[in-house]
């Protein structure tokens, strides 16, 4: 079962020459939609895990592939490698060992999870793989399904997660993934494309908790107005299928590279990320002040540093992987989350504050507190 929000994904190198501006977007100064924005609910994250492949292209790779250079691509991105799946490996099966790890830190048993959402928007199985993921992690009793939001996806399903938890009813726990293989669908003859993507997994689990809250507050956006500057559009190939009389031309289907405007979804990203951390913030009751962590999707260094700036937020307090991973599309939180979390740089009681964004176009922000 896949619930589609938005198709696609975000990839950006802010300021490049190399990208288009063919068309630009006005999404709404002063988002309305307050229906998706809301304060704490009873449920709070007690297991985390993440996994990647592990062949790795590092930017001295690429010079090799495409007309670009270690310097070139790390000034405009801060990414320095990329993890990659090769053919026969599979995203599902790097989610699976992202699950495990966050199961044997929640200490929860997979037979006690209850719902399982995988974010994706590059799934193994086209009508989805969290089903797949759930039997492949003996979670027996859990129901389960995608959820495609491109690089809000993590936080969108933590927040539907969240949701269920929260809502009267028998769930107590839920297994949260955001894993993707952007690799499969970028132009490897693009130098503007292929430097950005890697591929991996994140898992998190959530716990029933109405005494101690861990999901503080939320807000989550979209404007479809933006499409065309981000997506991965479908590309069918004609069919003829031989009905009586002159037949019928169906598609066969297949799907484009991904399409970008860089500099336009840069300016998205760094005029709507401050805002959509700031409602959340406001929702739960919180200032930039009360943060102990800000955790963005790792897609542009450069759109870190704008966000923290205009966040009144150091550099110290930003958690980035990006130059080991690159773009992981909804995998990139989880995964930098794990490794803070794992390292002992967050702790128990720790504020992170995270916000995704990307295609659809999507953004959202969930405040959440460790343990």
């Amino acid at each position: 079962m896949k619930l589609s929000l938005a198709l696609g994904l975000l990839s950006i190198i802010g300021g490049a020459d190399a990208f288009s501006t063919s068309r630009s977007f006005s999404p709404r100064i002063k988002s309305q939609l307050h229906m998706a924005t809301a304060g704490s609910l009873g449920c709070r994250p007690i297991g985390i895990g993440s996994a990647a492949p592990k062949t790795i292209i590092t930017n001295s790779d690429l010079e090799d592939v495409v007309e670009t250079s270690d310097e070139w691509i790390s000034t405009r991105t801060g990414i320095s490698q990329r993890r990659v799946l090769q053919h026969e490996e599979t995203i599902k099966g790097l989610a699976t060992d992202a699950g495990k790890q966050a199961l044997e830190m929640s200490g929860v048993d997979p037979e006690d999870i209850d719902l399982v959402i995988c974010a994706t928007s590059s799934s193994d199985d086209l009508f989805g793989d969290a089903t797949s993921i759930a039997a492949a992690l003996g979670c027996k009793n859990a129901m389960g399904f995608d959820l495609t939001a491109a690089c809000s996806g993590f936080l969108f399903s933590t927040v539907t997660a969240g949701q269920f938890l929260n809502n009267p009813s028998n769930m107590k726990n839920a297994l949260v993934v955001g894993a993707d293989a952007l690799s499969r669908w970028v132009d490897w003859d693009d130098r503007n494309s292929c430097i950005l993507f890697g591929d991996g997994a994140g898992a998190m689990v959530l716990t029933r908790d109405k005494g101690s809250h861990g999901v503080l507050g939320y807000s989550a956006h979209s404007n479809g107005g933006g499409y065309d500057e981000l997506n991965l559009g479908y590309c069918g190939s004609p069919r003829m299928v031989a009905t009586p009389g002159d037949g019928t031309t169906l598609s066969e289907g297949s799907y484009k590279k991904i399409a970008m405007n860089g500099r336009e979804v840069y300016k998205f990203a760094t005029r709507e990320v401050p805002r959509v951390l700031n409602e959340a913030l406001e929702a739960a009751d919180l200032t930039v002040d009360d943060v102990d962590w800000l955790l963005l999707h790792q897609a542009n260094i450069r759109i870190m540093e704008t966000v923290a700036s205009r966040l009144g937020m150091p550099m110290e307090k930003v958690i980035t992987n990006l130059a080991d991973y690159g773009n992981t599309s909804a995998a990139s939180i989880p995964i930098a989350l794990d490794e803070a979390v794992r390292s002992g740089k967050v702790k128990k009681g720790d504020v992170i504050a995270c916000a995704g964004f990307g295609a659809g176009l999507s953004w959202g922000s969930a405040i959440l507190r460790w343990g």
